[in-house]
């Protein structure tokens, strides 16, 4: 059996991805931090639908090393680990806060590449490891209002370019996925006017669902996808990159 570490499952795109992989036999580890009730229902959800499989609910500060240490500790067989966690701060960047910054970076980038640090060898075991980040267009294309976020999306890209170099001979793959605009909670912050005014940009005209995107990192997780790697995929119906 297959495991997988989901980090930020609660979230929208964390969640739907849930659903694909253990559609496909996967067991998981269901990382959240602080929405314990939404993660309670997508875990007794998937226990009831998929009583063969296991899940396991890991709560973790990503910007906390001692609690990102005990979470490494708990996860004993892996083969893949899918970064879904985001966050942003909206406005100018010369008005960004030093701990705004810090903890974004944290929790995107700084805990994610410990992370794999520490659990590389658990990855190559089986000589079939998946790394999997949730990108964004921003990191190719820049977004003003949100430069820190941008950089931080950016970085990964350029981190999965690299590490990807190092860790193909172990079997290990790493990818990006990149959406453009995704209808999730964290755009429920625009308004109506300004989603239609985003959807007249996009040449298909619409925000993506949390499937559209999801469905690229479950054919990631395919055995015949094993020839990808170190690229970023960006899922924008047309937008900006």
């Amino acid at each position: 059996m297959k495991w997988a570490l989901i980090v930020g499952s609660s979230g929208d795109i964390g969640s739907e991805v849930a659903h694909d992989l253990a559609a496909q036999g996967w067991s998981l580890y269901l990382h959240y931090f602080r929405n314990r009730e939404k993660n309670d229902k997508l875990c007794a959800s998937l226990q009831q639908t998929y009583p063969k499989q296991d899940f396991i609910q890991l709560q973790c500060d990503l910007t906390s090393k001692k609690n990102l240490d005990e979470m490494i500790e708990q996860l004993f067989g892996l083969d893949a680990v899918i970064f879904a966690q985001g966050t942003t701060c909206y406005g100018l960047f010369h008005d960004l806060k030093f701990a705004e910054l810090d903890t974004m970076l944290s929790m995107q980038l700084t805990a994610p590449l410990y992370l794999l640090q520490r659990v590389e060898k658990k990855l190559a075991q089986n000589h079939f490891g998946r790394i999997v980040f949730i990108g964004s267009v921003y990191g190719g294309a820049g977004s003003a209002m949100e430069v820190g976020y941008s950089t931080i999306k950016g970085a990964l890209s350029s981190f999965a370019a690299a590490y990807s170099k190092e860790v193909g001979s172990l079997g290990i793959t790493i990818n990006v996925v990149a959406p453009g605009a995704v209808d999730t909670q964290m755009n429920s912050l625009f308004s109506k006017q300004e989603k239609e005014q985003v959807n007249e940009a996009i040449p298909l005209g619409r925000f993506a669902s949390t499937s559209e995107i999801s469905y690229w990192v479950r054919t990631i997780m395919n055995e015949r996808a094993s020839y990808l790697t170190g690229e970023t995929l960006y899922v924008t119906g047309g937008w900006l990159k």
